[in-house]
């Protein structure tokens, strides 16, 4: 599905951060005082998280989650309810769709091959795989890097197949990663001057059929052996890896004035780049992983969280500004069928936070919901907050 096609404005951040308080002394007393309380996060640097929560259950949404790491210390909170037929109470623990987050995990599977030797970032893809031109018809050479950056220009498969067919027949419609690639494919890949960041899914069909030629696995398996089983995540996996278990926090669109349950679509059974189901616990131990060196080695991550020529994103990462270092955060946000998920980390991978949201039903919306800015909006204030 359509995902964000336009950069997002640097917001006002907040710093709210202070110690807690020393104990009152003894007056009088011989004995050696306490020693200091620990400090702990300021519960005003949650206000507004807070607010946003309960703001989106006053509108409608069935679940919001969050989930802030800070330093060692937690805050966290699970709204609403799992399913709209069964009112059970939505845990934090539920998983939800992710959608572009899965984009991150990808990334770092081929970069894993990067780092093995097996494939460079400058390479042209079509020398890996030949069917690439054939299918889509690039007008020059498309590197790896290209695709991981969204710099490719490749047409959107999910934009074209949206408007080919009714909704409920495209959210149905099963696909193998070669024919979303045929569905690009039936758009033509325009030349331009400069090609500058154009948001495609396709970028990351791409990418991972380039790492199941290489791997001889699919990708869904390849990122469950070298991210979710080491690091733990077991709420972590591929729509279509396993049956989608009844504790999910469910999502709806309307659909011709009726209310469709789109917790698992056929359209993003192993999709590469929106297929992912998590929870707000493991995007936040991925990141963490991911930004302490636990997954790929120092220069690569560097590569990975340099930025292209628009400035907020670099290989499968976005990037806001980290006022409390005067650098960057990195993570990803996703907007997909009735879901919206912010996932944001320092780059010492100390201070997150992950917002998890089943939107208020409503009708498709072509390109990003602004609901997903919003708690862009709100979680790069609260991470600002956390110094």
């Amino acid at each position: 599905m359509p995902g964000f096609r336009l950069p997002v404005s640097i917001l006002r951040c907040v710093a709210a951060m202070s110690a807690a308080a020393l104990a009152a002394s003894l007056g009088g007393c011989t004995a050696a005082p306490d020693p200091p309380e620990k400090p702990s996060t300021s519960a005003g640097a949650f206000r507004d998280l807070e607010l946003f929560g309960r703001t989106m259950i006053d509108d409608g949404a069935p679940a919001v989650l969050m989930h802030v790491k800070n330093k060692g210390e937690e805050w966290s909170r699970a709204i609403g309810v799992r399913s709209l037929k069964t009112k059970e109470p939505v845990q934090l623990s539920d998983p939800v769709q992710v959608a572009s987050v899965t984009k991150s995990m990808v990334a770092v599977t081929v970069l894993k091959l990067v780092e093995e030797g097996r494939l460079r970032l400058d390479d042209t893809v079509s020398d890996h795989l030949p069917d690439l031109a054939r299918t889509v018809n690039p007008p020059f050479p498309v590197t790896v890097r290209d695709l991981l950056s969204h710099s490719s220009g490749m047409p959107d498969y999910a934009a074209t197949l949206i408007q080919s067919k009714p909704l409920k027949e495209v959210i149905n419609t099963r696909l193998s990663l070669a024919q979303r690639l045929a569905w690009a494919g039936r758009t033509t890949w325009e030349k331009r001057l400069a090609q500058g960041f154009a948001y495609s899914a396709s970028d990351y069909v791409a990418l991972a059929l380039l790492v199941e030629r290489l791997r001889r696995q699919p990708i869904g398996d390849v990122i469950t052996e070298q991210i979710t089983v080491p690091l733990g995540m077991t709420g972590t996996y591929m729509i279509g890896a396993r049956t989608v278990p009844e504790a999910m926090a469910h999502g709806y669109l309307v659909i011709e004035d009726q209310r469709v349950d789109v917790t698992s679509p056929a359209i993003l059974i192993e999709s590469p780049s929106a297929g992912m189901v998590s929870t707000v616990q493991d995007m936040n131990t991925f990141y963490a992983a991911l930004m302490q060196g636990k997954l790929l080695k120092p220069a690569t991550l560097k590569e990975m969280q340099t930025s292209n020529t628009a400035g907020f994103y670099g290989l499968g990462l976005w990037i806001w500004n980290d006022t409390c270092t005067n650098g960057f955060a990195y993570g990803h946000p996703g907007d997909l069928l009735g879901y919206g998920t912010v996932s944001m980390t320092s780059a010492d991978g100390t201070r997150q936070v992950t917002v998890a949201l089943t939107y208020p039903p409503a009708p498709f919306l072509e390109g990003s919901n602004p609901l997903v800015l919003e708690m862009m909006d709100v979680a790069e204030q609260t991470l600002n907050s956390l110094c």
